[in-house]
């Protein structure tokens, strides 16, 4: 499963570069066969230099900073020295994870509070076939 994950972003890298070589050889079709705008500027050389400018801008950007200034980023808490033998008492999840850590929080019993959390994410999955109007806007 992890081989699959991983290998399938190069799979589709691949497929895309073939289709844009195909493409790029033999021309989009137009099925009227006339030449709609000739004043147009083509893809190649003029986009190509400027997209090819902008990712190494970018990547020059990102591999100086992550290698001139690599803790610019992280997390302060990541620095502070730790006692493995005790739990801090300050952890708490990120923001995305925040409604089912306070739905286990607030109910006390173990079970009641997988099930809370369970049926919040059940009712979002069932909000749409509660939905009984005519009109689809």
């Amino acid at each position: 499963f992890f081989t699959f994950h991983f290998i399938l972003p190069f799979i589709i890298a691949g497929l895309s570069m073939i289709h844009l070589l195909f493409l790029h050889q033999t021309g989009s079709s137009n099925p009227t066969g006339l030449n709609p705008n000739p004043d147009k500027i083509p893809f190649h050389p003029y986009y190509s230099y400027k997209d090819i400018l902008g990712f190494i801008i970018m990547l020059t950007a990102l591999t100086s900073l992550s290698t001139f200034a690599p803790n610019l980023l992280g997390e302060p808490d990541n620095f502070t020295p730790t006692n493995p033998l005790v739990t801090p008492p300050h952890i708490k999840p990120e923001w995305y994870f925040l409604f089912a850590y306070a739905i286990l929080r607030s109910i006390p019993n173990k079970l009641g509070g997988v099930l809370a959390l369970l049926f919040s994410i059940l009712i979002l999955f069932l909000t749409p076939f509660t939905h009984t109007s005519k009109q689809r806007s």
